[in-house]
């Protein structure tokens, strides 16, 4: 479905293996649900890779960008529970990319996800960018394919640092583009991958760097769940 708001926080890492089983019951029981209980937080969406560098991707759909910088946003960020200070050193490689949704299309969503983590070559940002965001619409309604997303990427809003960040092994990485595909089987994007979507044909309509990642989804909550609860 098109996303709910105009901001999405789309991030990718992987976890160190003696906690993963912690790092699930904390994203599930406590981290998402603290997110998606912030104002302006709409939904929040967890999947795990099928064939990726990074194992885990998890992305929060807000009301607008300004929600990522928000007050009530970073005192979460800069007042981390005990649970979060006891996973927050096992998240390794974060790509914690803040943005604003450019292209949304979709009716519904899908078990499986596609994602890129895109920067274009030297003078080809708006070509690569005008492509995707026309591409988007196009592969919605196509066998399996359920819902297409291009993100614009903020480096300023992206770079506040915070004390969950000093957690981290390192400084987190910031994509410039990021394109979603949903579909409802992983084999319908596989497809897709060697098609529109391989690195030959997005290094012809202005990508350099190219990131991508094959996902199953693993939990999903939106606000108005939180507030059955």
């Amino acid at each position: 479905m098109p996303f709910l708001g105009r901001g999405v926080a789309a991030i990718w890492h992987n976890v160190d293996a003696p906690v993963q089983a912690d790092y699930n019951d904390w994203h599930c029981h406590e981290h998402m649900r603290e997110r998606v209980s912030i104002p302006g937080f709409l939904r929040g969406r967890r999947y795990v890779a099928i064939e990726a560098e990074r194992q885990f991707f998890h992305f929060y759909e807000t009301e607008s960008l300004a929600t990522l910088t928000s007050e009530a946003y970073l005192v979460r960020l800069n007042d981390p529970t005990p649970w979060t200070r006891r996973i927050g050193p096992a998240i390794r490689d974060n790509n914690r990319t803040l943005s604003t949704v450019a292209a949304s299309h979709g009716v519904g969503g899908g078990a499986a996800i596609l994602t890129f983590r895109l920067g274009a070559a030297e003078g080809r940002d708006r070509r690569l960018s005008a492509w995707l965001g026309g591409l988007a619409p196009s592969l919605v309604g196509r066998s399996g394919i359920v819902g297409a997303h291009l993100l614009a990427g903020d480096r300023q809003s992206s770079q506040v640092q915070t004390a969950e960040k000093a957690m981290r092994d390192k400084a987190d990485e910031i994509a410039d583009w990021v394109f979603l595909v949903e579909a409802i089987e992983p084999e319908f994007l596989a497809a897709l991958r060697q098609d529109e979507l391989s690195d030959a044909n997005l290094a012809e309509h202005g990508a350099a760097q190219v990131t991508a990642g094959l996902y199953r989804l693993h939990y999903t909550l939106d606000a108005m769940e939180l507030d059955r609860a």
